[in-house]
């Protein structure tokens, strides 16, 4: 069966639903008398910035709504008795993603994603000839995307070349919700121009809401605390336990939750602020997690399959999770929020209808467990990772701007070209602490110590040939296969 290199896809995040692998314990704040940080959401942001707090000495806390931290990182153990990410699973770039340089190795194990991924057309698989024909018409499209954001931040629906075949609606499904959790007519060309490579992936064995939770060890959070409201003026923070007070708030909450308004703000934030919460609104990605017992799909451990599809009814397969039994069907876009508002079963059944049209239904009879997610339900997510609507590529950079001098805003959504991702939410809390610490004259010349290094990478040497394609990021990417 023939194989194209993951190098010319991308991928998503997102999703939620049961308790972590590794128990989120409440700790008592940092220190003692007045707090000069107060951290809101302990997600991949609010620990980043947490952790370069804490390493200054400086007195803090992080106030979590839930019972868990990691925010949209969360891995459940429970439903199949291994570890199933409810939310985010990639982690791009990992030679230069800092979760990778960090991650504690005695207690997590990260590890490459495979090179390759397959197409399914029908009952088969794309033959090479085929698969030449998706990646040129997947050329075409992220030329066409890059092109139009020189000139204007448009939907993404309007760059998509009129030569793209009968291959368009996969390739609209890659680079539209299958990457951002929108169809392309609402999310920004510009802000898929602007993203940065992601045509290497890695996984975290024991779950990426697992490594989030063991890089939090020692972290001052408080837990089921949520937040009403924040006064910037005089930075406070009013949760049902009582008010904190402080020198500075980091916000870290999801741009849907803050759109919503579930956390008022005293006074009033800037319009400018507002509308970015809005216009970089999250899309819908879920995850339709079904266990097949016996392989019955012959697929290898973390296989990434796409079906050739004619509409948006589709899905992306990702098969034998770290060498499990677990399948994760994820669904996204319009077509994938529809689906999860009508439940569970809905979802369950439309994953076992789809991989009976590509395997057979002989599938079927290896079903086991089942489970899905629902990100735009939960009430301090209210929705997967941000995209920016089309003409507000420009809000992520609104986002980062303080509000009085007292509250700073950080996370995916407030990064420029790793939005979507955990490594950006990671980078973005990473480089607010900073900014914070600095402005109230905290920070220290000293280094600061994060984990022990990663080991160097072994290399192999191999033959290849080298060819030259763009991403749907719009960057040149090179992909490398195997002779």
């Amino acid at each position: 069966m023939s194989r194209l290199s993951r190098r010319s896809f991308l991928a998503a995040s997102a999703a939620f639903a049961a308790r972590p692998a590794v128990a989120a314990t409440t700790k008592p704040s940092a220190g003692s008398g007045p707090l000069d940080i107060v951290i809101v959401g302990a997600g991949a942001a609010g620990i980043a910035a947490a952790r370069r707090v804490a390493a200054t000495g400086a007195r803090y806390t992080v106030l979590e709504a839930t019972d868990h931290i990691g925010g949209r990182c969360i891995t459940d153990t429970r439903a199949f008795g291994v570890p199933y990410d409810l939310g985010a699973h990639w982690l791009y770039t990992p030679d230069i993603n800092p979760l990778t340089r960090i991650a504690p190795r005695r207690s997590v194990e990260v590890y490459p994603a495979p090179q390759s991924q397959k197409v399914r057309i029908g009952r088969r698989y794309a033959r090479e000839g085929e698969l030449e024909d998706f990646l040129t018409a997947q050329v075409k499209a992220t030329r066409a995307i890059a092109d139009a954001a020189r000139r204007a931040d448009v939907p993404g629906s309007q760059t998509m070349p009129s030569d793209l075949g009968d291959w368009r609606a996969t390739v609209e499904f890659v680079v539209g919700p299958y990457m951002s959790g929108k169809d392309l007519p609402q999310v920004s060309a510009l802000d898929l121009s602007k993203a940065a490579e992601r045509g290497t992936a890695a996984f975290c064995r024991q779950g990426l809401g697992a490594l989030i939770a063991a890089l939090a060890d020692g972290v001052a959070v408080e837990l089921n605390t949520p937040v009403k409201s924040i006064n910037s003026r005089r930075p406070s923070v009013d949760t049902a336990k009582g008010t904190l007070t402080a020198r500075a708030v980091i916000v870290t909450v999801p741009t849907g939750v803050l759109a919503a308004g579930r956390i008022a703000f005293d006074p009033e934030l800037p319009h400018v602020t507002v509308d970015a919460f809005g216009r970089l609104s999250p899309g819908s990605y879920d995850h339709i997690a079904l266990e097949l017992v016996g392989n019955p799909l012959g697929l290898q451990s973390d296989d990434l399959v796409f079906e050739k599809s004619s509409d948006t009814h589709t899905a992306a397969l990702l098969a034998n999770v770290a060498g499990t039994q677990l399948c994760l069907i994820d669904v996204a876009g319009a077509f994938g929020r529809d689906l999860s508002a009508q439940g569970r079963p809905a979802m369950v059944d439309f994953a076992t209808e789809w991989l009976t049209k590509l395997y057979g239904a002989d599938v079927k009879k290896a079903i086991g467990r089942t489970h899905a997610t629902n990100w735009n339900a939960e009430p301090y997510a209210l929705g997967a990772a941000s995209a920016a609507v089309p003409g507000a590529q420009v809000a992520r950079r609104a986002l980062m701007q303080p509000v009085n001098d007292g509250v700073w805003f950080a996370g995916e959504a407030a990064h420029e070209t790793l939005w979507g991702t955990v490594g950006g939410a990671w980078e973005s809390g990473d480089r607010t602490a900073e900014v914070v610490l600095r402005r109230l004259g905290l920070l220290k010349a000293a280094p600061q110590a994060q984990a022990e290094p990663a080991a160097p990478a072994k290399s192999k040497a191999r033959r290849t040939r080298v060819r030259e394609t763009f991403s749907p990021f719009g960057s040149i990417m090179r992909d490398e296969y195997r002779r």
